[in-house]
């Protein structure tokens, strides 16, 4: 799913990504709304992986969608 999909149904999805990543706050998913960059940054600082496999796991994720 690419990124304009993703802004769009952020609501839906926001429940899906606390149920994987638990640790992300609702604020860290209110401001990432859609970018997966950002959402990768607090995947990276919140369970304290490297930049690399924090882009992975959300790449990873947005294939399942």
């Amino acid at each position: 799913m690419n990124d304009d999909k993703i802004k769009g149904q952020w609501k839906q999805l926001a429940g899906k990504l606390k149920a994987k990543w638990g640790k992300l706050t609702d604020d860290d998913l209110k401001i990432a709304e859609g970018n997966s960059e950002y959402l990768a940054g607090k995947v990276q600082a919140r369970y304290g992986v490297a930049r690399e496999e924090a882009q992975k796991q959300v790449k990873e994720f947005n294939r399942t969608l």
